[in-house]
């Protein structure tokens, strides 16, 4: 089992990338048109500073942001993951590409469907979190997120801190 806490492990687990937001927003060709499973990562061992309004897209009128105390309780200590999402799953067309890419217009205030993982955008810099990815071939991406949430539990006890169901 994982342990969800240096980039060194998460290689030797199939992922790949490890590019920053920042670098992402301008330029998504560097990302598998494949479906498969991402991580958000957030590098630095400082405590969070949290926005309270973040970047996030209103899809459909809702307010993506939710009050300090709220991300606080949601934070996980000692673990470099923030987020786990998936693309493709059965019976989609989307790819990690197309889905990133929505993800990322979302968070830089995007009206587009990218609900899960908006906590995210009320991290401070989070321009700078670094986004990786594993392409799956031979598995429904849903049932591998699932596995790598409930991974990520059984160690800290909850999900990932944007993680908002299992």
């Amino acid at each position: 089992m994982m342990k969800f806490k240096t980039i060194e492990e998460l290689k030797e687990n199939g992922f790949i990338g490890f590019k920053s937001m920042k670098a992402l927003f301008n330029d998504y060709s560097m990302i598998s048109l494949s479906k498969g499973v991402y991580m958000i990562l957030r590098i630095d061992r400082n405590e969070p500073n949290f926005l309270e309004v973040g970047s996030g897209g209103h899809f459909k009128g809702r307010n993506p942001n939710v009050p300090i105390n709220k991300l606080n309780d949601e934070w996980v200590n000692d673990t470099i993951v923030v987020y786990i999402g998936k693309a493709g799953k059965d019976g989609s067309r989307a790819t990690l590409q197309s889905r990133l890419k929505q993800y990322f217009i979302f968070g830089q205030g995007g009206n587009v469907g990218h609900w899960g993982g908006r906590y995210i955008w009320q991290l401070n810099k989070s321009d700078d979190l670094l986004v990786c990815w594993k392409p799956v071939q031979n598995d429904d991406p849903a049932i591998v997120e699932s596995d790598l949430i409930r991974d990520f539990k059984l160690r800290y006890g909850k999900r990932p801190f944007a993680n908002l169901k299992d």
